[in-house]
């Protein structure tokens, strides 16, 4: 289950989120679980605080799994406060955590930047991007994309792109919230979107929800695995988290098919709510 870009690399479209996944003996615990499970891809970023934890993990669990580091895709970011000339070094110091000798995707985390006038994002993401393109032609980062993107931010990006577009651009995206005006532009310019926050928030108002229950049972499914599977038939990645073994094997078990009824249902649910931050509003 992957997605083919045209430079020959393959991003799975199914992956793991390790958002406060924290300190070594936890992040080895569930990422030795989601190898077993078959789990390729290890979403992190520096603002989780974990990726010297992942690194260290991955030295032990590889040899473990008879695997090794091109067997797995590992995306990290970039913190708001590193934009502008410092997202060069902010990769390496990435690069010196995981351990590791390249990146697979590095993500530019947040089109905003912590304490940043609104009139300098727009050059300060352009330098960011600038610094990211040179790390990848260095062979430090495989892919380079961004999270958080609207259209507006993205045409800018194609603006200032040093000649290179990004690859995945990470938003939140599930059936309470799916911008279509940024699915359908990445689709337009082969971006691939990659949903965080795939299952909706903590609340579980989505995983509760009504009427994704009565699909669920229709089909025999979780409803966990109904929403998760809802954005992948759409061609759409997916980097859940899960807190525990049986809900991570659960998320992984998506080889069947959405009846078009039930991906209209669950395209058009009544509630309409965004659960994490909004970059609307940034320059």
């Amino acid at each position: 289950m992957s997605f083919k870009m045209l430079s020959g690399d393959a991003i799975p479209l199914l992956g793991f989120g390790t958002y406060m996944v924290d300190g070594f003996q936890q992040t080895k615990d569930v990422m030795d679980h989601a190898l077993t499970v078959g789990y390729r891809l290890f979403d992190t970023a520096k603002m989780y605080g974990n990726e010297k934890d992942i690194g260290k993990a991955l030295k032990v669990l590889l040899p473990k799994h008879n695997l090794s580091r091109k067997d797995v895709f590992i995306t990290t970011k970039l913190l708001p406060s590193d934009h502008g000339k410092k997202a060069y070094e902010a990769i390496k110091e990435s690069l010196d955590k995981l351990d590791c000798e390249y990146i697979d995707l590095y993500l530019i985390h947040w089109p905003g930047s912590y304490g940043a006038s609104s009139k300098k994002l727009p050059a300060l993401r352009a330098e960011s991007w600038k610094r990211m393109v040179e790390a990848q032609r260095e062979g430090l980062v495989k892919n380079i994309g961004v999270s958080n993107y609207t259209v507006k931010h993205l045409k800018e990006l194609f603006d200032n792109s040093e000649g290179v577009f990004p690859a995945v651009n990470q938003i939140e995206w599930h059936p309470y919230y799916h911008p279509y005006d940024i699915f359908e532009f990445c689709k337009e310019h082969k971006i691939l979107v990659q949903a965080y926050m795939p299952l909706g928030s903590g609340s579980r108002d989505l995983l509760n929800d009504s009427d994704v229950t009565k699909i669920a049972k229709q089909l025999g499914k979780t409803n966990a695995q109904v929403i998760l599977k809802w954005s992948l038939q759409q061609g759409v990645g997916v980097i859940p988290k899960a807190a525990s073994q049986s809900h991570m094997e659960e998320n992984f078990k998506l080889d069947f098919t959405l009846p078009d009824d039930a991906m209209s249902s669950l395209s058009n649910l009544k509630k309409r709510q965004k659960f994490d931050w909004d970059p609307e509003s940034l320059e």
